[in-house]
């Protein structure tokens, strides 16, 4: 018997805040390839990548300067919205879909539209100001991820709002989050990395605290399915 949602889509189940923020992050890393590729822009194309790298990640030295400088030009103030749309290569800017994809999915269902925003750039802006008081580095920060572990927050909340209503040990919420900063932690040792994961820890955690404000029903939904153990 013929299925009528045979030829449905898969990306008609998904958000559609999801699907555009996917198609952009997807969309700027296949310029960069085209460009890369000689297919567009020509000889410049080529370069098109450590452009926007250079003009748009954020740099923890360059906003400590406009802080001792108290002079806070746009052309730098831009970076805290911009790095997380531009990606070291194609594999660091597929796995940023994939879990914009996947565990954007879980929290676009729940959340608004401006929630999901809220969360993805919040935790992005947020983890940059973190990123740049705790390391002293002169590494660039970009790429989507500490938005993405937003997003991992804000799912971690829902999972941990559900466990507790149900009377369940909520502290398995957490068991995704420790498995990637677990995962990070083997790969750092194996084959060496930078101070990303800070950004990442920062993004989780501004992403889960921010639910309690922008989720629906917010902390008093918190509250309510509390007291329902009681």
């Amino acid at each position: 018997m013929y299925n009528e949602n045979a030829d449905a889509s898969p990306f008609n189940t998904l958000p559609p805040v999801v699907i555009a923020l996917a198609a952009i992050l997807a969309g700027i890393e296949i310029i960069f390839q085209a460009g890369a590729s000689g297919l567009v822009g020509g000889a410049q194309g080529v370069g098109w990548r450590l452009i926007a790298l250079e003009d748009y990640s954020f740099f923890g030295p360059i906003w400590e300067q406009m802080l001792d400088k108290r002079y806070f030009p746009m052309e730098h103030l831009q970076r805290f919205v911009t790095y997380p749309f531009v990606h070291g290569n194609f594999t660091h800017a597929a796995f940023a879909v994939v879990i914009v994809l996947a565990i954007g999915k879980a929290v676009g269902e729940v959340f608004s539209t401006m929630s999901f925003i809220a969360v993805f750039m919040g935790s992005s802006i947020i983890a940059a100001l973190i990123y740049a008081l705790v390391t002293d580095t002169q590494q660039p920060l970009f790429g989507a991820y500490p938005g993405a572990y937003g997003l991992i927050g804000a799912f971690t909340f829902l999972l941990w709002v559900n466990l507790a209503a149900v009377g369940a040990n909520s502290m398995r919420a957490f068991s995704l989050i420790g498995f990637l900063m677990l995962f990070q932690l083997v790969f750092g040792l194996l084959f060496g990395g930078g101070y990303d994961w800070v950004a990442d820890v920062a993004g989780f955690s501004v992403g889960f605290l921010m639910s309690f404000l922008v989720s629906p029903g917010g902390w008093n939904r918190v509250l309510a399915k509390l007291r329902e153990r009681r």
